[in-house]
């Protein structure tokens, strides 16, 4: 097999349904009128992304959520008090002020997840500083009329909204990779205690088997290490045969966007997916820590966007530049209407694996 054709498939992406949700907005924190609050840092997201991620650790309970302003390329914080909106402006973000906490939207999801149905989807929005929950077109009924009770007796902490499709992960028949069950694409390739492996969803494991080849019936070029579905939505899988593994995604234009790394996504960037059936999407992050329940169970940890995906993108990435954010994992909508994806966190399985990008 030659370079140029591993690089197309071997970092060929997949994706799979999603679910929509709609942000609203909350108050800011006001300034004092004696020193007018510092103008926040012009970022792009890489850098958002890593100045939530140690604002989080530096703030503890005193923040609640956070998201990335496109249009004025600013990191938008959301917190409690006025101690802590010193401290988010001193750092190059905005300070918003809001209501609710982490903490108290985190058990509200919780609490809601514990009578999830299928075709439901529960995360927090750091935009409405609430708990959206998703319901699909198959939740009706007595279902339904549950699902609103339980969502209004959470005393304004959560909304409900409704999404055309059904949530679901989906594998067929596709030039990508294949198990005996089906196919899926492959993720991105990593490099674990020096060997070469690749990522890609657990559900493909699952569903369609562990051994992997590159054409339906062909020689086998990995098999999985190790996977978790439901729960979590990753896998791991050791190349067995001698092929090439950049670290590239197909962006099926003839070129490649070689991968340097991972980091955590933003709410509001803009991110693409690469997939076998639907080739390469574009779209904006949602929501992050989103659980999903699938018919086969619920998935928590997941990544919430509006990308669309459809049957056979199953297993992929998303990605923003050089760096992995997001392994497909399912959702609804298709990419003629429109739809929305789930992805688990690439960061989440590099490190329960032990890899590394490479």
């Amino acid at each position: 097999m030659s370079t140029q054709r591993a690089s197309r498939r071997r970092l060929t992406l997949t994706g799979i349904g999603v679910a929509a949700l709609v942000a609203g907005t909350l108050t800011m924190a006001n300034a004092s009128a004696a020193t007018p609050a510092p103008t926040p840092d012009t970022l792009t997201s890489s850098a958002a992304s890593k100045l939530a991620d140690s604002l989080s650790a530096d703030l503890e309970n005193s923040a609640a959520g956070t998201y990335y302003d496109t249009a004025a390329k600013k990191l938008v914080v959301n917190v409690l008090d006025g101690a802590a909106a010193d401290k988010v402006r001193a750092s190059g973000a905005e300070a918003r002020l809001v209501e609710n906490s982490q903490a108290q939207l985190k058990a509200v999801q919780k609490d809601l997840g514990e009578s999830a149905v299928p075709g439901t989807s529960r995360g927090v929005d750091p935009r409405t500083n609430k708990v959206v929950v998703t319901a699909d077109s198959t939740v009706k009924g007595a279902a339904l009329a549950q699902l609103k009770r339980d969502v209004a007796a959470q005393d304004g902490k959560a909304v409900l909204k409704r999404t055309a499709g059904k949530f679901t992960t989906l594998i067929r028949g596709g030039d990508a990779i294949y198990a005996s069950g089906g196919r899926c694409s492959l993720g991105f390739n990593v490099v674990k205690n020096g060997q070469p492996y690749f990522l890609t969803a657990g559900h493909c494991a699952a569903l369609a088997g562990t051994t992997w080849s590159e054409s339906q019936g062909g020689s086998a070029i990995g098999t999985a290490e190790d996977y978790g579905f439901p729960g979590r939505d990753d896998a791991i899988v050791k190349y067995t045969a001698s092929v090439a593994h950049p670290s590239e995604v197909n962006l099926y234009n003839g070129g490649a966007q070689q991968i340097t790394g991972a980091r955590t996504a933003v709410v509001g960037e803009q991110v693409q997916r690469s997939g076998s059936t639907t080739k390469l999407h574009g779209g904006s992050v949602q929501r992050l820590n989103v659980s999903v329940t699938y018919p086969q169970g619920t998935v928590n940890g997941l990544i919430q966007t509006n990308v669309c995906a459809e049957p056979g993108d199953s297993g992929g990435a998303m990605f923003a530049g050089n760096s992995a954010l997001g392994l497909t994992s399912g959702g609804s909508g298709n990419c003629s209407s429109g739809g929305q994806t789930f992805f688990a966190p690439v960061t989440d399985a590099l490190s329960r694996y032990g890899a590394q990008i490479g």
